[in-house]
């Protein structure tokens, strides 16, 4: 009976040894799901970048690349659990923490966390040159895509138009519609102009002014102030796109990473640290990565910054 009872034990505690190998290798097996955009757009090149700099740099991680319809859904995501990082507009994550349901949000993102302040979006109104569409005043009575349902890009046409005076009712049509499939409607002559909120020299655009002759339509200073924070003048330098001769003035707003409070700390940590030491690559996914700039990381940031974020920070010496 004695021996019995010590091959029982035995075999207990090989069983618990087992099932605690087994809880550290799940613990191991991190899945970081990144919440992008469209296709065509900066998110999504940028995301899969990401994951590939994840993937390598953190152990036992799964990576995954979700396309999306940007900001607004990626942060209605993260809220559900349903991602680990993803890319939003900073009005669209203000939006969000205060649960503004015009947005698209139901009620206040309370499980939302910062990662990372990163490269602003130029709000980039572009008409075909046919159209005659020079200016915002021109665009009344002709079709523009504002992206696609109340998505970042679509939150930022909204405030354009409200602070040039005008509504989309001054419009003759008004599509909701992603980059690519905007683009693909102006080559076909079946829309005017595009309205898109993106990192300078976006794949869609650089696409369509290969394709035909553009106007790239100006949004004043003077517009811009009247919008007020987070949105800023800036400049689509010219050479941007084939055909754009002069530098045109509009609006930016910045992009941040977003993650969840659920995500564990260390795993944020890593996130955060790779995110900056690999800057090159992301600037070799896409451009628009040229101006991430470590030293402003964590302006501007409309919500409380992650714990596994905040250590990075310290760490580096950019946050006291």
């Amino acid at each position: 009976m004695l021996e019995r009872m010590k091959t029982l034990v035995l075999a207990g505690a090989v069983l618990v040894a087992g099932s605690g190998a087994a809880v550290e290798e799940a613990r191991a097996q991190q899945f970081i799901n990144v919440l992008t955009g469209g296709t065509s757009g900066v998110y999504y090149p940028l995301g899969v970048a990401l994951s590939e700099i994840y993937a390598e740099g953190i152990e036992g991680a799964r990576t995954q690349v979700q396309a999306t319809k940007a900001s607004v859904e990626n942060l209605n995501l993260l809220q559900q659990g349903k991602g680990e990082i993803g890319f939003s507009l900073g009005d669209s994550v203000k939006a969000g923490v205060e649960g503004d349901k015009e947005a698209g949000f139901p009620g206040p993102l309370d499980k939302l966390r910062g990662l990372a302040a990163i490269y602003p979006n130029y709000i980039q109104i572009v008409a075909s040159a046919d159209s005659g569409i020079k200016t915002l005043e021109d665009l009344k009575g002709k079709s523009l895509s504002v992206g696609a349902p109340a998505s970042g890009t679509e939150l930022n046409a909204r405030a354009i138009f409200a602070a040039a005076g005008m509504s989309y009712d001054d419009l003759g049509a008004v599509e909701y519609l992603p980059f690519a499939e905007s683009v693909e409607l102006m080559k076909n002559r079946q829309l005017d102009a595009t309205l898109q909120s993106a990192g300078l020299g976006v794949a869609s655009i650089r696409d369509l002014s290969t394709s035909m002759a553009i106007n790239v339509v100006a949004v004043s200073p003077e517009i811009v102030e009247k919008i007020g924070a987070p949105f800023l003048s800036a400049t689509i330098p010219a050479g941007t796109y084939d055909g754009q001769a002069e530098d045109v003035p509009t609006a930016a707003v910045g992009n941040l990473l977003v993650t969840s409070e659920a995500v564990p700390e260390e795993t944020v940590y890593a996130m955060t640290k790779l995110l900056f030491e690999n800057l090159d690559r992301l600037a070799a996914a896409h451009a628009a990565a040229k101006s991430i700039d470590p030293a402003k990381a964590v302006e501007g940031m409309p919500l409380p910054l992650h714990p596994g974020a905040e250590k990075y920070y310290r760490e580096a010496g950019l946050l006291k």
